[in-house]
């Protein structure tokens, strides 16, 4: 099941807005905006490093990532994981995240889906 913001009568506002970061250099943006368990789905904004990376997201997504329960080594990951990159939330009132160690992001133009874990 998918929900969205806006199916309790509260607009379409962003759960959660995210900076996807590389030590301090912005990738891009995420805005929450609903979920479909286990994923939490978000709008994706390209930030000023998202070019450097791009290839490394789209071989990841292509390569159909991990199986169901999320524990299987996939190989396209690795060069993303060597990254070192994290989610930090927009209001900094929680720590970021590490991505795969705290949680993955797929991102597929500008859709994202981001599973904590």
């Amino acid at each position: 099941m998918t929900r969205t913001r806006s199916e309790g009568g509260g607009g379409e506002h962003p759960l959660t807005r995210w900076r996807l970061l590389r030590g301090e250099f912005l990738i891009g943006e995420l805005g929450e905006y609903g979920c479909d368990q286990p994923f939490s789905l978000a709008r994706f904004t390209p930030g000023p490093g998202w070019e450097s990376v791009r290839p490394l997201f789209e071989a990841w997504t292509a390569s159909g990532g991990p199986d169901p329960d999320g524990i299987r080594p996939v190989a396209p990951a690795e060069p993303l994981r060597d990254l070192g990159l994290t989610l930090a939330p927009a209001g900094g009132r929680q720590p970021p995240l590490r991505l795969f160690k705290d949680c993955v992001v797929r991102i597929d133009g500008s859709e994202a889906r981001l599973r904590r874990y």
